[in-house]
């Protein structure tokens, strides 16, 4: 990674509010216990988890913009539910400023809704996501999440995509297409 790459990633760290910072904290710890577990890159992993939320305080209409002016086609289900635009924004300001690793960069862009193909660093970056121990009310089952993905990635992906998706329906959510997909490629690839 470049200095200048790097500068900026910290200045925007170092703007955003104290509870989005301790957040990104938690995820960096629990992406590289997770890296480490599986044999994958540290520095990757810490890199993606530094970065996933850079742009997550940003207001839906200000998402919509910098997506648009990023050249990122934006979905429907993105359109109604713009925060999901903050990993995409994020990869893509990154990559334009020399962030030239695909790995770093998908695991970035695909953060909250995974993907069909995510590559292991962007799992293990989506899963640290979700088991921050702040959101147990929103994910109760966060202590066997963590035991599976610590077992493995994919059945700890395939297990928090599950009910993830019970529980959009349950509540008549809207699921964004790449979650959907991800999940049918693990169902294909068991």
């Amino acid at each position: 990674m470049n200095d200048k790459l790097d500068l900026m990633i910290q200045e925007r760290l170092s703007n955003l509010p104290t509870g989005l910072i301790k957040h990104i904290q938690t995820v960096e710890t629990i992406s590289v216990e997770l890296a480490t577990i599986h044999g994958l890159d540290i520095d990757k992993a810490r890199l993606c988890a530094q970065a996933h939320d850079l742009f997550r305080s940003e207001k839906p209409t200000t998402l919509i913009n910098m997506a648009q002016k990023l050249g990122i086609q934006i979905n429907a289900v993105e359109r109604e539910l713009p925060i999901l635009l903050h990993g995409p924004v994020a990869a893509v300001t990154l990559w334009k400023e020399g962030m030239k690793d695909p790995e770093i960069y998908q695991g970035i862009y695909y953060h909250s809704t995974a993907c069909p193909g995510l590559m292991p660093v962007g799992k293990t970056v989506f899963l640290a996501d979700k088991l921050d121990p702040r959101k147990i009310k929103r994910y109760p089952y966060l202590p066997s999440l963590l035991t599976l993905s610590k077992k493995s990635l994919d059945e700890g992906l395939m297990e928090f995509l599950t009910k993830q998706l019970a529980y959009h329906i349950e509540h008549d959510e809207l699921v964004h297409p790449a979650f959907l997909a991800a999940r049918n490629e693990l169902l294909l690839n068991k």
